[in-house]
């Protein structure tokens, strides 16, 4: 991948894929394919392969997708299925069929186990039952590493797809319906200390652990994969093994504890109460992240201070301004 490829960032605008974006242009790649939702919709076959057929992309990253927290997993399975499906298929195949030479697709650590061993390998892939909230996302992000591996054995395309851990930062949907965890403690505390309430409700119990990745070291892993040497990138897309390598941090929190640091974080001095009837979810997910520590990459930022540098740059958007 050069500075004049042809590369396409599906997902443009949301957390992972303007983190892409952003990344892109500060290293200089000038020639960046986007297109908002109204200038072409990725579920619709038809526009995506009239897309590629004009505009023949060189290089792809898959960072479009429906996405949500336990509560919209919950309330829309149907949705999550469907969308994730119909966008995955369409990119992949038109990938497949006008010879784009590699395709990063970034699927979720929620494809491993509910129950898995920890740190999560990247081999613990379908060893056991899925986490029931979010099934649908997850069986259908699965579907996409399967079809970015049958078409590397098939027609040999390079094809790989990666599994960031839970990623926040400055895009992040801070809706308190559809969120996820971070953003909504986060909203949920800035609004509770500009209006002086006294404690703010977490759902849970505040006993699972979390490992949390700033959407811009995620964007800076990414580039870094397709950046690759041949020879590097190949060691991830053995025909034995599905194309997966995670992406984290290696370290994690439990609810709790992020909670607390939220509040510390936003200068909020009041109570948490958690709601033990809500769901808590995998107990743990902890990504093994040795595969990109042997690439030569790193997460740099630290959970602190993503939370603060996010909350700096979206409080003026939304957010009730602290005292």
């Amino acid at each position: 991948m050069n500075r004049a490829s042809r590369i396409f960032v599906a997902g443009h605008r949301g957390l992972a894929g303007s983190a892409i974006t952003r990344q892109l242009t500060a290293e200089g790649y000038g020639n960046l394919l986007l297109r908002t939702r109204a200038e072409m919709d990725l579920t619709v076959r038809a526009a995506v392969e009239d897309f590629f057929a004009k505009e023949t992309p060189e290089y792809v990253f898959l960072a479009a997708a429906k996405v949500g927290g336990i509560q919209a997993n919950n309330a829309y399975p149907a949705d999550f299925i469907r969308e994730n499906l119909r966008i995955q298929s369409n990119i992949i195949d038109a990938c497949a069929q006008f010879g784009v030479k590699r395709l990063l697709f970034l699927g979720s650590s929620c494809i491993y186990p509910k129950l898995c061993p920890q740190p999560i390998r990247e081999e613990f892939l379908l060893s056991g039952p899925l986490e029931p909230t979010n099934r649908p996302y997850a069986v259908a992000k699965i579907a996409g590493i399967e079809q970015c591996w049958a078409y590397n054995r098939q027609q040999g395309t390079k094809f790989l797809a990666a599994m960031p851990t839970n990623l926040y930062g400055p895009e992040d949907n801070f809706d308190l319906e559809t969120s996820h965890v971070l953003p909504a403690l986060m909203r949920k505390v800035a609004q509770a200390k500009a209006t002086g309430a006294g404690e703010i409700v977490v759902w849970g119990t505040g006993t699972p652990r979390r490992e949390f990745l700033y959407s811009d070291d995620l964007a800076a892993a990414c580039v870094h994969l397709m950046q690759l040497a041949d020879a590097d990138f190949e060691t991830l897309l053995r025909e034995d093994s599905p194309p997966i390598v995670n992406i984290g941090t290696g370290e994690d929190v439990t609810i709790r504890e992020l909670a607390e640091m939220v509040c510390r974080v936003l200068g909020y001095k009041g109570a948490l109460r958690f709601d033990s009837s809500r769901p808590d979810g995998t107990p743990r997910k902890l990504l093994d992240v040795s595969r990109m520590s042997a690439l030569g990459w790193r997460a740099r930022t630290r959970l602190e201070d993503g939370i603060l540098r996010t909350y700096n740059q979206v409080k003026d958007r939304w957010l009730p301004t602290p005292e």
